[in-house]
């Protein structure tokens, strides 16, 4: 199988479409993917050392943007297109799929120019702008949540779920079967890290401290900007914890963990809920759409998390949920239970069978 799959920008794009692009190269022997990503760091870290193909066109995004630069953006979609088109002629791939971001627009326009089928994929609970419109042109729209199919033209969505990476399926199978949980807390900010998520734990654990548990300890992803301090606020506190700007091998993260506090981004609850694993969620609250409280919503009142308002909080309200959850193991098993049932460990290969049925319909 030949295979473009096109996102990037954000990790909650990355993810899934490795995941699928590496579930096409192990089911079908000889298949070749090409990965269509952004020129941004974040894309290439993600991308490096992978078995498949990477490249990267210019592109920019329109939503939130003044009038020069959404002007500029405008002005670069027919470059960006022309070279996408110029990808696909040598490339010859027999279907595109999208995973979001604005680098899937010009790609996945390209393929339909060339009558090449189309797929694209939503995570989260409202599609961002550039999938609202590729939803019109492509043959079919994959998505993760119930409800977002609203966004979308009636008979092209299949709810799919989010693709998770094999080797946190392969982890999460045996975290998930555990009964009991560690008193480990750990606090993910997104793969940009977020400022007030980090100010407002440590806030949190310095006014809870002496009431959580003996063996209380803090595994903490800050982003590169607030390393330092959180890791000499922690000292400072005698508490035991693992800091830094960000970490590669999640699956160890999230079978140490007993409770997660994180933003809401699609794919990190898709994470959590494959191993089993609590979670206090503070959902962005800049994202386009609020798309991140509705990801929430979606965990919360199935009962696997909690989900709380960065405008509603302070360190003191945080300190009450982690000292109720941290000293409650009963709770935060239940919890894990409730997210696990959302999980959808299938989705990766779910997503293959329609590719693979949409190239076959098309050759």
């Amino acid at each position: 199988m030949r295979m473009i799959v096109t996102g990037g920008g954000t990790g909650g794009h990355l993810f899934p479409g490795i995941a699928v692009a590496e579930a096409v190269m192990a089911r079908f022997a000889g298949s070749e993917v090409l990965f269509v990503g952004t020129e941004r760091l974040i894309d290439q870290k993600a991308l490096a050392n992978r078995s498949f193909r990477v490249a990267a066109i210019r592109s920019r995004g329109l939503k939130g943007m003044g009038f020069v630069a959404r002007l500029g953006a405008l002005l670069l979609v027919p470059v960006s297109v022309v070279a996408a088109m110029r990808m696909i002629m040598r490339f010859k791939p027999e279907v595109v799929f999208g995973v979001g971001g604005y680098v899937t627009g010009p790609v996945v326009l390209a393929a339909r120019l060339m009558e090449v089928p189309t797929a694209i994929h939503e995570q989260n609970s409202v599609p961002g702008l550039a999938n609202r419109l590729l939803g019109k042109v492509v043959q079919r729209v994959l998505l993760s949540i119930p409800g977002s199919e609203r966004y979308f033209p009636a008979g092209k969505c299949r709810l799919s779920g989010n693709p998770v990476r094999g080797e946190l399926l392969r982890k999460g199978a045996v975290a998930a079967e555990e009964k009991t949980m560690s008193n480990t807390l750990l606090v993910l900010g997104g793969s940009q890290g977020a400022h007030r998520v980090n100010t407002l734990v440590v806030e949190a654990i310095e006014a809870a401290a002496r009431q959580l548990p003996a063996d209380f300890s803090v595994i903490h992803q800050t982003g590169a900007s607030d390393e330092g301090w959180v890791r000499e606020r922690y000292a400072a506190m005698g508490i035991k914890a693992r800091v830094a700007a960000f970490f590669d091998d999640m699956g160890s993260l999230y079978g140490e963990a007993g409770l997660v506090v994180s933003r809401a981004g699609a794919t990190s609850l898709a994470e959590m809920a494959v191993f089993g694993r609590p979670s206090l969620l503070i959902p962005y609250p800049y994202a386009a759409d609020d798309h991140q409280h509705g990801n929430a919503m979606y965990l919360a009142e199935a009962g696997g998390a909690l989900l709380r308002r960065e405008g509603e909080l302070d360190g003191a309200a945080l300190a009450r949920d982690l000292v109720e959850l941290m000293n409650d193991m009963g709770q935060r098993v239940r919890m894990g239970g409730m997210a696990r049932k959302l999980s959808q460990p299938g989705a990766t290969e779910a997503i293959v069978d329609e590719l693979v049925a949409l190239a076959t319909v098309n050759g």
